[in-house]
């Protein structure tokens, strides 16, 4: 059976498309053309990786050949700094722009270019918003490379055969150990160490954050959203939000995550987990050796900085899905269990205890 389209996933093993590849992968309507700096070996798909650095024009000309018969393009990266609250938005553009010569000038039959943005369209990463925010609200005060991006994928799209599209996530869940910066990593390390002092799980996080709204994305509802926008008429020249589909708190969520390790629920107890767990390597090690797990150290399986920005947020943080629904995008994500599955695969996999 012939695929009706191809896609070109531009940073293939990232948190917002690793479950992209696997889904397109695993739909005969699509072959899939993955390009990350360091492709996965023995992968055991169909898909087709290709070795590149997307900071360089140069190399991205030197395999667009390949990119013929491309009809989707997913641009699923950023420039390599980090995830900060304030990113270059000349490097995030020139990036953009470096791929999109590449795919266009070969991709005669090109339709769609499907852009990932995230929370901090909305400022999330500055405060409080107006909540549930909704695509069309104002913008914050700039720099802000989201809205460089997609100003720049609007007007280079006038015109042209193709269309557009954007996602904006929260923040995304997955079973992916390769990725400190993960809300799984947090919960479940954080779950480990409670036990193994003997405490009761306290919740080290601001008492609002405990009882806000606020909503997570799972990687692969995201990619199904993102699969759907890149081949549904309605969803053309738009960005859409794509969270789970409701809002949950953590003041719900803190008993079932106690069960899963057989703690007690303890009290909310505000701590800057970046300088608390800055001394628990030996004590991580200990874990380690305990219950026969992966040896590694702590930093590579959780960024506790990053726990200290997602466990702080004394505001509620959620989107409307409204827009996507219309549009015909149904599919819906339990919060709660999906959060016990991933930490689960993560035990499985002997990271966590």
């Amino acid at each position: 059976m012939t695929a009706r389209y191809q896609a070109l996933v531009a940073g293939a093993t990232g948190a917002t498309s690793k479950r992209l590849v696997d889904l397109l992968a695993g739909d005969p309507d699509w072959d899939v053309i993955g390009i990350a700096r360091n492709p996965p070996v023995g992968h055991g798909t169909s898909v087709r990786y290709m070795s590149a650095d997307l900071t360089d024009a140069n190399a991205l000309r030197e395999i667009s050949s390949a990119f013929t018969d491309v009809t989707h393009l997913f641009y699923c990266c950023r420039a390599p700094h980090g995830e900060t609250g304030v990113e270059s938005v000349a490097d995030n553009v020139r990036m953009l722009t470096d791929v999109l010569d590449a795919v266009d000038t070969r991709a005669r039959g090109l339709q769609h270019v499907h852009l990932v943005e995230g929370g901090k369209w909305y400022g999330m990463h500055l405060g409080a918003f107006p909540t549930p925010a909704y695509e069309d609200d104002p913008r914050h005060l700039p720099p802000n490379f989201y809205y460089d991006q997609e100003d720049y994928l609007r007007a280079r799209q006038a015109g042209e055969r193709w269309t557009w599209s954007a996602s904006r996530p929260n923040f995304i869940t997955d079973f992916a150990p390769e990725r400190p910066r993960n809300l799984v990593a947090v919960l479940g390390a954080w779950a480990a160490i409670c036990r193994a002092c003997g405490m009761a799980l306290d919740y080290p996080g601001q008492p609002g954050a405990f009882t806000a709204l606020a909503e997570l994305t799972d990687a692969t509802q995201l990619a199904r959203a993102m699969r759907f926008m890149a081949i549904t008429p309605a969803c053309a020249n738009q960005a859409f939000n794509v969270t789970n589909g409701e809002p949950y708190r953590w003041q719900r969520f803190w008993p079932r995550l106690a069960d899963l390790y057989e703690l007690e629920t303890g009290p909310i107890r505000p701590l800057r987990l970046g300088t608390w767990m800055a001394d628990k390597e030996p004590l991580w090690q200990q874990l380690v050796a305990e219950h026969n797990l992966i040896d590694q150290p702590m930093s590579d399986v959780v960024l506790w900085d990053f726990a200290d920005f997602a466990l702080n947020q004394n505001h509620d943080v959620f989107y409307s899905m409204t827009k996507l629904r219309n549009a015909g995008f149904r599919d819906s994500v339990d919060t709660h269990a999906t959060l016990l599955a991933q930490i689960q695969a993560y035990r499985d996999a002997r990271v966590f205890p």
